[in-house]
Order: structure tokens, then C-alpha cells, then sequence
């Protein structure tokens, strides 16, 4: 999968590189309602320092899942996220 990959490019050369192939996906139909996507473009995000905008990311994450481990992860990152603003 895309997001895989951009993962992968994220991780290899760094988060920009990863938002870009990220940003690259927004608009596919098929993601809109998927909440990795959102997850990892909130935590790359996070990682530049863009809180705001990982702020946003990370609540469409959380209004997408419903399993409770991944709600809580997302819940703790917006807290921490709060913190640091």
C-alpha cells in the first residue's frame, strides 16, 4: 500500500519527505475514511514541530477508529501535543 511506502520514505529520509508522500494520498477516495492515514500525517506533523496541524490530524484519526487501544493512543497523543503547545 501507498501509505506503507510513505511510511517507509519517512522513516528512511525523514518526516518532510513522508508528509509529502502522504499529502500525495489526502484526496484518494479509497483513505478518506481511513485512520492511519490521518494518524501518520498527524505524527509526522508532530515531528516538524507542527502541532496545530497534528492537533487536527490526530482528532479526524480519533473520529475514525472505533478500537479502544488505538483511541487511547490517539487521546495520549493530543494530550501530550496540549502539553507542548
Amino acid at each position: 500500500m501507498e501509505l506503507n511506502r510513505a511510511i517507509a520514505l519517512a522513516m528512511r529520509d525523514g518526516p518532510q519527505a513522508g508528509l509529502r508522500a502522504i499529502d500525495k494520498l489526502m484526496d484518494h477516495e479509497d483513505l478518506q475514511h481511513y485512520h492511519l492515514l490521518y494518524a501518520a500525517r498527524a505524527d509526522l506533523l508532530r515531528r516538524l514541530h507542527q502541532l496545530q496541524d497534528a492537533s487536527l490530524y490526530y482528532r479526524r484519526a480519533l473520529s475514525l477508529t472505533q478500537q479502544e487501544p488505538e483511541r487511547r493512543f490517539l487521546r495520549q497523543r493530543l494530550a501530550l501535543l496540549e502539553k507542548a503547545k
